[in-house]
This record gives C-alpha cells, structure tokens and sequence, in this order.
C-alpha cells in the first residue's frame, strides 16, 4: 500500500463480535497505524501518544485504528491498563500482508519475520494520502496530526 492506492475488502477484528470494513471508514479520515507487540515499551508509548492527541484528532473528524498480531484478550488488557481511547484490531496476517508491514527484521544479527512499525492515513474515498514506515515513536503522533491538520 502506497500514496494514492484504494483500501479494498479489508476488514478490521475490534472485538469479538465487532468487525468493521472498509467501507465502514468513509465517514471520516482514518488513521491506520501498525505496532509489533502489545505493553511492550515503543508500542506503549505510541498508543499513549495516539491516545493523548485522540480528543484533537476526532475535533478534525479522524478515527484511529492500532493493529498487531495480539489477540482481542491481549488488546483489551491494554487498553484498560493504560487507558487507551481508541479501536485496536487483532489481525491473523491479512492486514499485514495487505499493507506490506510484515517484514524480514534483525535483532542481534539473528533475522525474523515480524511488523515494520508504520502508519497510514486514509481519507474519506478511501484512498491512502499518507504512510510512515520504519516508525520511530519520538514525535510521530504529531507529525501525523499536522499531516492532517494540513490537509486543508
């Protein structure tokens, strides 16, 4: 997935009994974003962030959306431990694959296949209008709500 490509037949697991298409986004800007592992420090900071920066980015009508491998139970816990304000979806690969974020990475010269920390904004025709790969937490979120802030 790439600027200017079309989100199509995806769908996004929330909860167990709440499952969201694409084309339940066209209501609002969407920012996708896609994180390796629940309560791990990176990914804690940056759906903290998301979660401090909610209230301003929902006034510019942008729904948020945090995907990682971890299941409902494992998203649900995190949530309710740091209070996190918006929909986390347990994703089998399907996403990852269909926004190229599962990845050969390296930790200690030993390779591994896992998420590439990355971020999506989706508009209201669903089509991608900005993506963020390789992420470093420090500042993202704000760099993000001024992409937005700025698209006029």
């Amino acid at each position: 997935m790439k600027v200017n490509d079309k989100l199509k037949n995806l769908s996004f697991l929330l909860e167990e009994d709440k499952v969201i298409k694409e084309i339940d986004l066209k209501d609002n800007i969407t920012i996708i974003y896609f994180y390796p592992k629940d309560d791990t420090p990176g990914c804690t900071k940056e759906a903290i962030e998301f979660s401090n920066y909610y209230e301003k980015l929902e006034k510019l009508g942008v729904k948020i959306i945090g995907i990682s491998k971890d299941t409902l139970n494992k998203h649900k816990k995190f949530k309710e431990k740091y209070n996190i304000k918006f929909d986390l979806a347990s994703d089998d690969g399907t996403l990852c694959n269909a926004f190229k974020v599962w990845v050969e990475k390296s930790m200690y010269g030993k390779k591994y296949m896992g998420i590439e920390r990355s971020t999506f904004v989706i508009n209201k025709d669903l089509k991608i209008l900005g993506v963020w790969r390789k992420v470093k937490v420090k500042g993202h979120v704000e760099e993000v709500y001024n992409f937005i802030n700025n698209l006029g």
